[in-house]
């Protein structure tokens, strides 16, 4: 009977360093694909001749929450419940992507040729502030549509006097549903949005 005891435990035993050194070991990992946001080069909306606005623009990066203020890619394939792509992430947190994008957007155009972003040190004479509301896919019979919100707030720098304020909306159907086609669809409405955005800024800013 002492030996069948002193048996059972050395089992015991084997089973618990078995399952502790199993704990120990690294999970497994999703391999993860970057992304970056897809651009079409803008044509100058405004001929050569033009005189460019003589305004010091700043370009702060957009305010955003939850799953925007990052990298996941949103999908909401049922209403009121968003969801991120498995394995997919933007190349940088979303907010500076679009940052980005629209600095890359007012040169193209280049009627406000004095642009500067948050980090820059210069003092500017005009803010122009922005909250992204939506940038999710969102599926419309059966196929993802990419849905992109952005509320945007020109302010004067010295008086702090709120010049004007827009919301940008585009939507941009996905030729399917795989994932590269879905962030076609996000480049592609934030190129049309982009161009809405720098004839609205150039316009406020000729009337200042």
């Amino acid at each position: 009977m002492k030996a069948n005891r002193r048996g059972g435990r050395s089992c015991a035993l084997a089973i618990a360093l078995l399952v502790g050194g199993c704990g120990i070991m690294p999970p497994e990992r999703t391999p993860v694909t970057l992304y970056e946001l897809p651009a079409g080069s803008l044509a100058p909306s405004a001929p050569q001749t033009v005189a460019p606005i003589d305004t010091l623009l700043r370009l702060a990066t957009p305010e955003a929450s939850g799953l925007l203020d990052g990298a996941r890619i949103v999908v909401m394939p049922r209403p009121h419940q968003p969801q991120t792509y498995r394995g997919a992430r933007w190349a940088d947190a979303l907010p500076r992507l679009i940052r980005d994008r629209l600095l890359d957007a007012f040169h193209d155009d280049g009627r406000i040729p004095r642009l500067i972003h948050d980090d820059g040190a210069l003092s500017a004479d005009v803010a122009l502030h922005s909250d992204l509301r939506t940038f999710r896919s969102e599926y419309r019979d059966d196929v993802p549509e990419a849905i992109v919100r952005l509320d945007v707030r020109l302010i004067e720098v010295r008086s702090q006097r709120l010049l004007a304020s827009h919301r940008f909306v585009q939507r941009q159907r996905a030729s399917s549903e795989a994932i590269d086609d879905v962030v076609g669809a996000f480049g592609l409405a934030m190129d049309r949005l982009s161009r809405e955005l720098v004839d609205w800024t150039a316009t406020a800013l000729d009337k200042r």
